[in-house]
């Protein structure tokens, strides 16, 4: 699509300005490694907050929407609104803890924690195996949507999009550091979403759309309104709503929704001023993140089904059908293990009935085969393809509100991966002695490398929701460690080893094996964290604990609710080593009220918002004042808890 020299202007004023950030918090960065990676622990909760929002508002996550509003109907939003019950979990319980802990990054917990050389292990290989491989991976699922939206918008090659935007991401957050990369933030996100209401308001008024009321009645959304699944339905129902909130928000690790916080979520919290604009930043990041940020999103998918609609369900049928058929299955099996004896024609029929069961006919014919391949075809695509529909001022608006928001995330983990290859594997193990000065060079050596690897990931990829369902897998079952390790002195740092290689080899052959390419993401997520679990409480009871001085350090400086500590506190209150006086009282029971309160706050003002869009007044207003009721609860607690 050809774009205006204004809108040519906007984007590259964009590139100005983030490229400007960087230099000027250069100087600054480079003083040292805390001011490098942690912004010299004095950033107020406000900033935090817009950091934290800005970094999960990547260019894959409207993708990522569209792909489930189109396949799912609004209510498969649940797969990710559910993390919401671990994010007011951090923010009330494990905010707090993280802040008072003092470490540069949070692999340190683990030689905090435990003990040995367990511990030392656990730390060393995370760093690499978070840092770099999952890290990398995640990466590469935020460059694949931004190659889709280069190559729809800007008729751009995947290796020019990620030559472009990657090289300016790479420079600023090299430069600036952690300061660099949350300032960037700060402008990154107010440019996003201003995009990206705009947006929403001109697709509404295309006229293949009609409006928002044209929209809301046309058969092309039927079913796909709902904010709840049809309880008539069970395996919808089980699928989309009771595994998420039952079983999946405290059992899977998955980046900025880790159970009791993790990654570059702690090292927000990490860089704050004190403890309480630690736990005001997370509570400001979980109220935008789920309750303001999607319905634009969810308007602009919504409407996509009108302008590019799926296939008829008949058509999805017989298609599916007909690829199981003896002659479809063998050319199918054929075009895997010998492509060259293929026929053009024969492709081209099994590429056809492919796109007819995913309901992918109309998004296919929009676009020639040259520019989007036949592989980076998917729901995701419709985004970018509804895009496609603004005026070119516009449309240079949002292009650079996608390029921001593909920026923030990216710069974001790169600065993370970063601090756990200087931090937690260079300095740890390979240069105990290195000084500041050698430190922040790594630390940019490492942002330049992790960013070319998770390029060269990127054009392997097809799919922002098949990637999204992987990392699922791979984190199921650990989740409920992050959870308890604070509370529970029983656990060790051999639990954590169990449930981080029992997860990844289950993940992996359920990936690759004919078994696990048969059962359905949910059966395998369920699978994965009763398997996982199953095996590191096993090891947990039958292993030695972390020896009683290690755990009794960290009872003393993290302070946490004294029930699951007995046996330490007993043993040390033995020994006089702990008084009556230095154990904390139990704040817990009214943390645990404040999340659940939380959550009511932030479903009562997402619903709400999304019934006034339907023109549902009284449903709104009854939303409105669960939320109201639940932010008073926690209002006339905060002093309380943060006390």
């Amino acid at each position: 699509m050809q774009l205006t020299a204004t809108a040519w202007g906007i984007i590259i004023a964009f590139f100005a300005l983030s490229m400007l950030i960087g230099l000027l918090a250069s100087r600054r960065a480079g003083k040292s490694f805390s001011e490098y990676f942690l912004s010299g622990r004095n950033m107020p909760w406000w900033l935090l907050g817009f950091s934290m929002v800005a970094t999960t508002f990547s260019s894959d996550t409207p993708n990522l929407v569209t792909d489930i509003v189109r396949t799912n109907g609004i209510a498969g939003n649940w797969v990710w609104w559910a993390f919401l019950l671990t994010g007011m979990l951090t923010v009330f319980v494990y905010a707090r803890l993280w802040r008072r802990s003092g470490i540069l990054t949070d692999l340190e917990f683990y030689e905090l924690r435990y003990s040995g050389k367990a511990a030392t292990f656990l730390r060393g290989f995370r760093a690499i195996y978070l840092g770099v491989f999952f890290n990398v991976a995640i990466m590469a699922t935020v460059s694949l949507a931004a190659i889709k939206i280069g190559g729809v918008l800007l008729g751009w090659t995947p290796e020019k999009t990620l030559l472009i935007a990657g090289s300016v991401t790479v420079l600023y957050t090299m430069l600036g550091g952690l300061r660099g990369v949350i300032w960037t933030d700060f402008f990154q996100f107010i440019l996003a979403m201003t995009g990206m209401v705009l947006a929403a308001v001109y697709v509404l008024n295309l006229p293949e759309v009609g409006g928002l009321s044209n929209l809301l009645q046309n058969e092309a959304v039927a079913g796909k309104l709902n904010f709840l699944p049809d309880f008539n339905d069970k395996s919808n129902l089980i699928v989309l709503l009771i595994i998420p909130l039952a079983v999946q928000w405290w059992s899977v690790w998955y980046p900025g929704a880790e159970p009791g916080g993790g990654g570059y979520i702690v090292q927000r919290m990490l860089s704050a001023k004190d403890e309480k604009n630690a736990v005001g930043a997370t509570l400001f990041f979980n109220i935008a993140h789920y309750a303001l940020r999607p319905w634009p999103w969810i308007l602009i998918a919504l409407a996509s089904l009108m302008v590019f609609p799926m296939d008829a369900p008949q058509t999805r049928q017989a298609a599916d059908a007909a690829l199981k058929t003896d002659g479809i299955a063998t050319i199918v099996q054929a075009m895997k293990t010998n492509p060259g004896s293929v026929s053009e024609e024969e492709r081209a029929k099994v590429q056809a009935l492919r796109f007819q069961a995913g309901g992918l006919t109309a998004l296919r014919q929009a676009f020639p085969e040259n520019l989007i391949p036949d592989d980076k075809i998917g729901h995701d695509l419709a985004f970018p393809a509804m895009l496609g529909k603004l005026p070119p001022v516009l449309l240079g608006l949002l292009i650079a509100a996608l390029i921001a928001a593909f920026m923030s995330t990216i710069s974001t983990h790169l600065n993370w991966g970063a601090s756990y290859i200087v931090n937690d594997f260079y300095r740890r193990f390979l240069v105990p002695e290195a000084s500041d000065k050698q430190l922040v060079l790594m630390g940019r050596l490492s942002t330049v490398v992790l960013m070319l690897l998770s390029a060269l990931l990127a054009l392997r990829l097809s799919s922002a929701l098949g990637a999204f369902n992987i990392l699922l897998q791979i984190g199921a079952g650990t989740g409920l460690i992050f959870i308890l390790r604070w509370f529970w002195w029983r656990i060790s740092a051999y639990s954590e080893i169990t449930a981080m290689i029992v997860s990844f080899f289950v993940a992996l052959y359920f990936q690759f094996s004919d078994f696990g390419q048969s059962l359905p993401d949910h059966v395998k997520l369920v699978l994965g964290v009763a398997v996982t679990t199953v095996a590191w409480v096993g090891v947990t009871l039958f292993t030695r604990p972390t020896a009683q001085p290690v755990l009794l350090s960290f009872y003393k400086l993290i302070r946490p609710h004294a029930g699951g500590w007995r046996p330490v506190i007993e043993q040390a209150q033995k020994n006089g080593q702990l008084s009556v006086e230095a154990m904390p009282p139990g704040k817990l029971p009214r943390e645990l009220a404040c999340m659940i309160a939380g959550c009511f706050m932030v479903y009562g003002l997402l619903f709400a918002m999304g019934y006034l869009l339907y023109g549902e007044w009284l449903p709104a207003l009854a939303g409105f004042a669960v939320a109201a009721v639940a932010g008073w609860i926690i209002v006339s607690n905060w002093k309380k808890i943060n006390g």
